[in-house]
């Protein structure tokens, strides 16, 4: 059958998804939540690297449509932070160095450290003042012997690398920017005022 594949990982990634994001703790949301209706006079910067990198900067541009001042580390444009500015640090692993070395970094200089990650307990997770735990896949699987996943109950999964995480936090992120829109009292017209002018030349 054509496409098998196709629909096998289509139907577990959306399963998955799903899951991971229905496991997210209210608390962490609503905390984060709060932290970012704080922060609208302050700098944000979003941290990621590889696919967390590009749903990082997914996120920043949404925040800037809400009018806040953010920036995505790498630019050139990027301005130093400092005292109780943000810091959201996306890794699926917690482990990647440039997240982990810049969060701890903005610590030493006073940020607040939001991560959001799949694995609390990493690096990351214990430089971070908050976490958001999104429970997704971020690694290859731990046991390599197919045979042994199977007793263990450990599959692999059809969405390869951290591709479970990436997209859960995509939704994650997105469903955020609506919980602030609505906090804010903004509409999708104000947002559009402030998307790029220049795509339609």
């Amino acid at each position: 059958m054509r496409l098998l594949a196709f629909k096998e990982a289509a139907d577990e990634i959306l399963k998955d998804t799903e899951e991971s994001i229905h496991t997210i703790p209210v608390d962490q949301i609503e905390k984060m939540v709060d932290v970012l209706l704080d922060s609208m006079k302050r700098k944000i910067l979003i941290i990621g690297t590889g696919r967390s990198g590009l749903v990082g900067r997914s996120f920043a541009m949404r925040l800037m449509h809400l009018g806040y001042d953010v920036h995505v580390l790498g630019e050139t444009i990027t301005p130093a932070i400092g005292k109780k500015d943000i810091v959201v640090a996306i890794s699926g692993s917690g482990a990647t160095m440039l997240p982990v070395t810049s969060a701890r970094i903005a610590k030493k200089v006073g940020a607040f450290i939001v991560a959001v990650t799949s694995k609390p307990n990493s690096p990351l997770g214990k430089i971070a003042d908050q976490i958001v735990h999104i429970r997704a896949k971020s690694k290859a699987a731990k046991q390599k012997d197919f045979f042994l996943r199977q007793i263990v109950g450990e599959h692999e999964s059809l969405a390869p690398l951290g591709t479970l995480f990436e997209i859960a936090a995509t939704i994650f992120l997105d469903s955020l920017i609506v919980e602030l829109m609505r906090r804010l009292g903004k509409t999708e017209g104000e947002l559009k005022a402030r998307h790029a002018t220049l795509e339609g030349l």
